[in-house]
């Protein structure tokens, strides 16, 4: 009896606590709006996430970037999460699969809630502990460098790395730990090519490499670097031979983001919320034009 009466608590205050915070989320996000969507400002996050959310979900969103085709006024004054999670959901086939989450991008509630992923043996790789994490749903937590993945050969069906390689050997303080990295702002790191070699390693014959990235102008921004035409070829040529690929541009306007060619990227910069570099009267909210590459492994 005492143990029921105790279990009848811990759920009534659970439940009081997600209807607290989905009142403070819901004020937040009218402050955003009505605020004039201003990136970062009180809201913002909350807004992203709902409205990435509700893209996930849309049949004829995910179809649309699968055709390489985005809608218009699409992701108006947000940052390119919006756009590279619509695209990789549009690539993830529906059976089931091994996955791994290269980088820890899909470690959001509202993400691992998405359908799509039920099926889906979801192993996900970071440095360090993160908090939440999401073992009940049956999750893998893996902590190493990605240059160093702790996975046999030819053992995932598909792996996905979402904004990640560009932090490689960068200074990653602001995410809580710090290891040695390059600290020259005008030299490349080419650091990033010896996880894309570890990533195809435990990739199966026939499995899926799906990578984005900040692409542009090159830039070193501290915690992350923008590739640049120079670095993609470099990456190109760690792929070639090796499987088929494809890569999509997108990039930012002042009415949302569109899709694009290499050469109309080439002269963009990033915007850097944490420094306020690259700011500028679009109202971008980070980067402003992303790379993104569909590989199939022979």
């Amino acid at each position: 009896m005492i143990r029921k009466l105790i279990n009848s608590y811990r759920n009534y205050r659970n439940k009081k606590v997600q209807q607290e915070t989905l009142a403070q989320q819901l004020k937040q996000r009218k402050e955003y709006l009505d605020n004039g969507q201003i990136p970062w400002s009180t809201g913002y996050l909350s807004f992203r996430n709902e409205k990435i959310s509700e893209v996930l979900k849309d049949v004829n969103n995910l179809q649309t970037f699968a055709k390489n085709q985005i809608p218009p006024e699409f992701g108006y004054r947000l940052d390119e999460r919006i756009v590279e999670y619509s695209w990789i959901f549009s690539q993830l086939p529906q059976q089931k699969v091994k996955l791994l989450d290269a980088g820890s991008t899909f470690n959001y509630d509202f993400i691992v809630s998405q359908e799509i992923l039920q099926n889906k043996e979801l192993s996900i790789l970071t440095y360090a502990p993160e908090s939440p994490n999401f073992n009940e749903k049956r999750i893998s937590y893996l902590y190493e460098d990605l240059r160093n993945i702790p996975f046999k050969d030819n053992y995932f069906d598909i792996v996905v790395s979402q904004s990640t390689i560009e932090h490689i050997d960068m200074d990653n303080s602001i995410y809580g730990y710090d290891i040695t990295h390059n600290e020259e702002e005008t030299r490349k790191s080419y650091e990033y090519l010896r996880a894309i070699k570890e990533m195809l390693r435990v990739l199966k014959n026939n499995g899926m490499l799906l990578l984005t990235f900040p692409f542009g102008k090159f830039e070193h921004h501290g915690f992350f670097q923008q590739f640049d035409t120079e670095m993609l070829k470099k990456l190109l040529t760690v792929l070639d031979n090796q499987g088929d690929y494809r890569l999509d541009f997108f990039r930012y306007t002042e009415k949302g983001w569109i899709t694009c060619n290499e050469d109309d990227c080439k002269d963009i910069i990033s915007y850097n919320p944490h420094t306020g570099r690259g700011k500028g009267t679009d109202s971008a909210a980070h980067c402003r034009s992303i790379c993104c590459i569909k590989f199939i492994k022979y």
